[in-house]
């Protein structure tokens, strides 16, 4: 097992040049550039930015200088920051939407494995029911949908939480967007469990448990959850990489100042430098977790051998 990680860890480095050599050459082909603004900037100004930031140089000249930089693990200069690197704007977003992202994903696991189990267990009963129709919410209705009806209900019709903002960590500023994040991946997971389980309840090994007279809280947990949480496990990996790229909405929703704050303002004012900081870092998280999805098989199904 640990040869093959080793060996997948390799592999995210022609995938991350690649990705980065892509996104590097779509920036660099749109019309327009970082400096372009509404108040024409004088040419002697303009070759002033340019020479800084390597902009005057070939373009494959300033590909090898960005791929020099990133492999000395500097992400370079925000053109767009004045005095700001891409490193320390990373520095102070990552945090909010790591704390945000991650505390939705490990109650939406737990929350959407245990009202899967139960609605499994339940067939056609109110849990049952309720499981059903907070997946099918939760795939109908999109998260920039969601998110103002949070607002208008708990933020300005009972006033019992604010409505955006990030004032320090401070717990009620989360828990709209932890909310948010929660109910859609709960939605999925809920959905996916329930299904799973029900199929390997139906399995014949299941049976045999059962025609041997073992307790049915036994037959679940010992028999039949492992082979039920492989779907689960194959649907979390997208599930954190989607929670990652839905910090755009999210965050734009809730006025928070993480990762989708700064893609918006990124590609907005054309911030080559902070774009590709951003791409790459998405890119490894995405690597690494599905790493860990790959290792998630083999501890629970024991037929895996990598």
């Amino acid at each position: 097992m640990w040869s093959y990680a080793f060996r997948r860890v390799l592999m995210t480095i022609p995938t991350l040049l690649l990705v980065i050599t892509v996104c590097y050459l779509m920036l660099h082909a749109t019309p327009g550039g970082p400096f372009d603004s509404e108040r024409k900037i004088s040419a002697a100004v303009m070759a002033n930015l340019q020479a800084k930031y390597h902009l005057d140089l070939p373009l494959w000249q300033q590909y090898l200088y960005y791929l020099k930089s990133l492999l000395q693990g500097d992400l370079g200069a925000s053109f767009r920051y004045a005095d700001w690197s891409v490193n320390d704007l990373v520095a102070n977003a990552l945090p909010i939407s790591a704390l945000i992202g991650g505390t939705a994903l490990l109650l939406s696991v737990v929350i959407g494995i245990v009202l899967g189990t139960i609605a499994a267990l339940r067939q056609n009963s109110l849990i049952d029911y309720f499981v059903m129709l907070i997946g099918n919410l939760g795939s109908a209705f999109p998260s920039f949908v969601i998110g103002p009806v949070l607002i208008l209900v708990f933020a300005i019709w009972l006033a019992w939480l604010p409505a955006g903002g990030w004032n320090d960590y401070q717990v009620h500023y989360m828990v709209l967007p932890i909310a948010l994040l929660t109910f859609i991946n709960v939605s999925t997971i809920g959905r996916v469990m329930r299904g799973s389980l029900i199929e390997v309840m139906n399995s014949n090994f299941i049976r045999t448990a059962k025609a041997k007279g073992l307790p049915m809280r036994t037959i679940v947990m010992r028999h039949a959850l492992k082979p039920a949480l492989m779907p689960v496990i194959s649907v979390v990996g997208p599930i954190a990489i989607s929670t990652i790229t839905g910090a755009v909405v999210t965050e734009s929703v809730f006025s928070l100042p993480g990762l989708g704050k700064l893609i918006i303002n990124g590609a907005s004012n054309r911030d080559y430098t902070l774009v590709l900081g951003l791409v790459v870092l998405v890119t490894v998280v995405a690597v690494l977790i599905n790493l860990l999805v790959d290792l998630c098989y083999a501890l629970l199904d024991p037929k895996i051998r990598y």
